[in-house]
């Protein structure tokens, strides 16, 4: 099995603790309300958030994916610090067996917050992965940290 990585990084003016916050500790509450549009719910199978617990993430109808489950393999409140791994949903990927996500949030100079994210791509043996064909992914992160950005400066109340 092969491994494929990408690191992203995005900026953000709010803050490291809020955005983890509302991208980690409290997603199920939170994401839900800032993108009603793409997730329907989110829901713990197993566990309460940390580490161990298996959380599903419901979409909305009519898109390719119906669910996506995650494992979290490392919450760390402190250092702004979370590991989880893609470990199912209802469509079978024909050449990765799992991916595993690091994102670390750290303060930016000036105020507002760095997200780095790493994706690690275990890719089933005898297939290649192209940086096309996990572009569509990429985008819907980026989506995603965009849309939670937003509500949260609109709503300035939220995960403070």
């Amino acid at each position: 099995m092969a491994v494929t990585s990408y690191t992203e990084e995005f900026t953000s003016t709010v803050s490291p603790a809020r955005l983890f916050k509302a991208l980690v500790t409290e997603s199920h509450v939170f994401i839900p309300k800032a993108v009603p549009g793409g997730i329907k719910s989110v829901e713990f199978l197993e566990g309460d958030g940390g580490a161990g617990s298996i959380k599903q993430t419901n979409l909305v109808d009519g898109g390719k994916l119906k669910y996506m489950k995650h494992r979290i393999d490392v919450v760390d409140v402190e250092k702004l610090y979370t590991k989880y791994t893609l470990v199912g949903c209802d469509v079978e990927f024909e050449k990765i067996e799992s991916v595993v996500y690091e994102i670390k949030f750290e303060a930016a100079p000036g105020g507002g917050c760095v997200c780095k994210m790493t994706s690690e791509y275990h890719v089933k043996a005898g297939y290649e992965l192209k940086v096309e064909e996990v572009k569509e992914g990429k985008l819907k992160a980026s989506g995603l940290f965009k849309a939670v950005e937003e509500y949260l400066v609109a709503h300035p109340e939220e995960c403070a």
